[in-house]
């Protein structure tokens, strides 16, 4: 029996010992007859039980209500009482979750427009606890660090003590901090970390933290290129510039009315001229791809249809050197995740540079190749894992039988105005940013370029790049242009 039943049955005995001794003491008085004091002791005795019996089924009705309102998120009607009272409170019960309910309601669409809006933030957001755990993180910030990051402690996913002595010392009780963060894959960015202290709810909650992440790297990189610009632009000027003022000079002066000299200057002029003018729109078309570079492409491009339209466009100038120009593909390719216009620029880089560098009456072969996934173990997957990127990959692979590159040089190539041979490459009209502007094409397509060269024999330049997974993104490779 329940606890509720007992005190009723209580209570139903005290009002039924009451009068029980009241009508006795009538009859003892003789104030009531003895018959009639029995029939009112039998008529108090059920008036008590029916009065038990209704009591006790409205106080069952009420408790399983009740208890059907704690279990239920949903609207739900007054059940019909045994008296009016019984029906007032179950009706007040029911008005009461309504509201109870409405509440939730709209707490709970408070809660979602406030997670929407965090999730959709563009800055990487992030709450860590007094133990410097990840409570939560945004969308931005998964993107930016790994989904696993949630539950561990910040050192895991970015270990860069600086930050990491600022939020341990707001944990401690300091003020606000900003630090620079530097993540150096897959694309190096730089990162203004704002750490601020957040006191949760309740005055006994400890002390937690909130960490902002806003990517500063087109900035530093704007401030970079500006002083790249002015110290390597005005150094590989300077040179073109003063010979042209030393010939408009000449021609100005003793060569003024010489048409001979005229010829010569007006040609090694016009020759200057264009060297000046391919630097400038390599050093353009360099800033324009680092200002991109952390931002990866997201079309769909056909690889080999790229090179072979190259190779029509090349072939003139292959020939004009004495080099045969030849194109090896596979049957079929998947297509890469990337930008057209750049990868054109690449290949057309790469295979340009073969042409100018390698021998005469030798060949310059571009080799295509897809790289399965299945195969982990390969050359290609195990160089892009190193990026962070696994799947499906194109290889591209640009052979020339020049007269190769000494080792020492390699790791090199890709500077800015490094060349091996300054003079040969001034004299076959390079500007010494082709291959830098290969290598950020690439890096903003998260692939890898690999160089390979030998003294004598030439060079490979290899790219590899992630594929779109899934047969439905190959084409037949005979079908491009």
């Amino acid at each position: 029996m329940k606890p509720g039943s007992v005190q009723l049955g209580l209570a139903g005995a005290l009002i039924g010992s009451l009068a029980v001794i009241s009508v006795l003491a009538l009859m003892i008085t003789g104030l009531v007859p003895p018959v009639i004091g029995m029939g009112l002791i039998l008529f108090h005795a059920v008036a008590v039980l029916v009065l038990l019996r209704m009591v006790r089924r409205d106080t069952r009705g009420l408790l399983s209500f009740a208890e059907r309102l704690a279990e239920t998120p949903t609207a739900q009607t007054a059940p019909v009482m045994g008296s009016a009272v019984a029906n007032d409170i179950a009706q007040a019960m029911a008005r009461a979750h309504q509201l109870w309910l409405d509440r939730d309601d709209a707490d709970v669409r408070r809660a979602a427009a406030a997670e929407a809006v965090l999730e959709t933030l563009h800055d990487p957001l992030i709450l860590l606890n007094d133990a410097r755990d990840v409570l939560r993180a945004n969308q931005a910030a998964r993107s930016l660090l790994g989904e696993r990051m949630v539950g561990r402690d910040l050192a895991g996913t970015l270990r860069n003590p600086t930050l990491l002595e600022a939020v341990d010392a707001v944990l401690a009780g300091g003020a606000s901090r900003t630090v620079e963060v530097l993540l150096p894959v897959p694309v190096e960015r730089t990162l203004e970390a704002r750490v601020k202290p957040f006191r949760p709810a309740g005055a006994d909650q400890p002390l937690q933290v909130l960490l902002t992440l806003h990517d500063v790297t087109v900035l530093k990189r704007s401030e970079q290129m500006r002083a790249d610009f002015v110290a390597n632009a005005s150094h590989e000027l300077r040179t073109p510039l003063a010979a042209l003022i030393g010939f408009i000079e000449t021609l100005r002066g003793p060569a003024k009315d010489d048409r001979a000299a005229h010829e010569k200057f007006l040609g090694i002029m016009f020759d200057q001229a264009n060297r000046m003018s391919r630097l400038v729109n390599d050093l353009m078309s360099l800033s324009r791809i680092e200002m991109d570079e952390h931002s990866p492409p997201t079309g769909a491009v056909d690889v080999a249809r790229i090179v072979r339209n190259l190779a029509v466009t090349l072939e003139m100038r292959a020939a004009s050197r004495k080099v045969k120009l030849r194109v090896d593909s596979p049957d079929s390719l998947p297509l890469v995740v990337g930008d057209e216009d750049q990868l054109s620029q690449v290949f057309q880089n790469l295979i340009d540079n073969a042409i100018k560098y390698g021998k005469e009456q030798t060949e310059v072969t571009v080799t295509l190749s897809a790289n399965d996934p299945a195969g982990g173990g390969s050359a290609a997957a195990r160089a892009l894992a190193g990026r962070g990127t696994r799947g499906p990959s194109i290889t591209v692979a640009v052979t020339d039988r020049g007269e190769g590159i000494a080792r020492t040089h390699l790791p090199r190539l890709t500077e800015r105005f490094y060349r091996v041979d300054p003079a040969r490459s001034r004299a076959l009209g390079g500007t010494g940013l082709g291959l830098a502007i290969v290598k950020h094409i690439v890096n903003r397509h998260r692939g890898r370029l690999i160089i390979d060269s030998e003294v004598g024999k030439g060079s490979t330049f290899t790219v590899l790049l992630p594929a779109m997974a899934g047969t439905g993104g190959e084409i037949p490779a005979q079908q491009a242009g």
